[in-house]
């Protein structure tokens, strides 16, 4: 009887460490923290930092999917704008595509199989005080597709930009844990 109860207490006590670990959406990513530019992130286990001269503040691929990556810009902006001021949420996102992704891209693409984006979904969302805006992109270039997901926040006189990108192809399979890492996005 004895052995029974301990073999009851020691199920009891894996299902709730198990439970546990699954309840969380943040459990198993790693946290990314950069002090000096006063903003942090969660990235997936499995992905290690890369150095991209004059590119990204920091950029993290999978090393097994190398071209799923998270990546931070930093851009000056004018004194005392705010993120509203730049316009909505739509509307920031279409300037991303117009003067920072899309000349990006046609740059690497060939006239043959032009590069395209398109600003799928746009959202704004509060936290600790600011506002950030939620973008949604889907990528073509060179028949690579690809899904693109962005945060955007001005602090200072900043824009911060965090992306997290994919193949459509694995998009279904990442969506959410992608999600989880756009919204852990924060800057001081």
């Amino acid at each position: 009887m004895r052995g029974l109860k301990q073999l009851v207490i020691v199920i009891f006590l894996l299902l709730g460490v198990i439970l546990q670990s699954c309840g969380s959406p943040t459990s198993g990513l790693n946290r990314y923290v950069d002090t000096a530019n006063g903003y942090e992130f969660l990235y997936p286990p499995g992905w290690v930092q890369v150095q991209v001269a004059g590119g990204p503040a920091v950029v993290f691929h999978d090393l097994i999917e190398t071209t799923e990556n998270v990546s931070v810009v930093i851009s000056p902006i004018a004194p005392g704008k705010s993120l509203s001021a730049l316009g909505t949420p739509s509307q920031v996102g279409q300037e991303l595509v117009k003067r920072a992704l899309q000349p990006a891209l046609t740059a690497r693409s060939t006239p043959e199989a032009p590069a395209t984006i398109e600003l799928v979904n746009a959202a704004a969302h509060e936290a600790e005080a600011k506002t950030y805006y939620l973008l949604e992109y889907a990528v073509d270039r060179d028949g690579q597709k690809r899904h693109n997901l962005a945060s955007v926040v001005v602090s200072g006189n900043r824009l911060y930009t965090l992306n997290v990108s994919t193949s459509e192809r694995r998009w279904p399979q990442v969506k959410t844990l992608f999600e989880t890492v756009v919204n852990s996005f924060a800057v001081s």
